[in-house]
């Protein structure tokens, strides 16, 4: 049963582990999970976010310089396997885990239950010719991102690749973080993608920063990932503020 498939709307937030402070994941992922929210992406920390925008980018800075290491991330989320029910996804690179040791790293995220992967970096083609088998061995799922430009074709491979999780679409062409309007023709993009998803989930990300643009995107998509504005708020610690604001 694919975890991300609900009869409503979805609510996801981004945390970078490791920041602010080493130890901050835990505090994070009970007050989201007490909030409300419907999964949570944990950002594994990396030096070359090519992906992210300057704000996400500076957290996986402070995280690294804090200590976190991709073997601590999961004790940390091991130590919280009973008290964390919601779905988690983690969205790192390949080099990080390949360093970990892929058959490692994919046997400790099924022991924690991870709902799904995201690896920027990692294109349909090399997980089909190349990973496809060894994410399958441990039943983990991937998530891969699309633009409003992919092609339909491509768009429709994706989300059957991504049939046990979710499509995730970056809202507009460019790195996260970067404000944007949903435009009237942006919203019949999105609902375009959506039909062409099927039954594969599709969640909006990339500059969704306020309740407003929220429920704009609702209209045409399964759901919302918020990061760097989440990221912004957890700056001068008013991160609780905002999650309510938004939800």
């Amino acid at each position: 049963m694919n975890p991300f498939k609900k009869d409503k709307k979805q609510v996801s937030i981004f945390v970078t582990a490791g920041y602010p402070k080493l130890d901050s994941l835990k505090g994070q992922l009970l007050q989201l999970q007490k909030q409300g929210v419907d999964f949570i992406e944990v950002g594994i920390p990396f030096s070359d976010p090519m992906a992210d925008g300057p704000v996400i980018q500076e957290t996986s800075s402070i995280a690294l310089e804090n200590g976190m290491k991709l073997g601590l991330l999961l004790d940390q989320l091991d130590a919280l396997r009973n008290e964390v029910h919601i779905p988690l996804v983690l969205m790192g690179y390949l080099n990080p885990v390949l360093q970990f040791g892929l058959d490692a790293f994919l046997s400790r995220c099924q022991a924690l239950s991870i709902a799904s992967l995201i690896l920027p970096d990692l294109s349909v083609e090399l997980y089909e010719t190349k990973y496809k088998e060894v994410f399958g061995k441990y039943k983990i799922p991937v998530t891969f991102l699309i633009t409003p430009l992919t092609p339909n074709e491509r768009v429709q491979r994706v989300a059957q690749v991504c049939q046990n999780s979710f499509v995730y679409l970056v809202g507009q062409n460019s790195i996260t973080g970067q404000g944007y309007a949903i435009n009237e023709g942006l919203s019949s993009r999105y609902a375009e993608l959506k039909k062409l998803c099927g039954a594969t989930p599709l969640f909006l990300g990339f500059g969704i920063d306020s309740k407003e643009k929220k429920e704009q995107a609702f209209k045409s998509v399964d759901g919302v990932i918020i990061g760097t504005a989440y990221l912004k708020a957890v700056k001068v610690e008013e991160e609780v503020k905002f999650v309510e604001g938004l939800l």
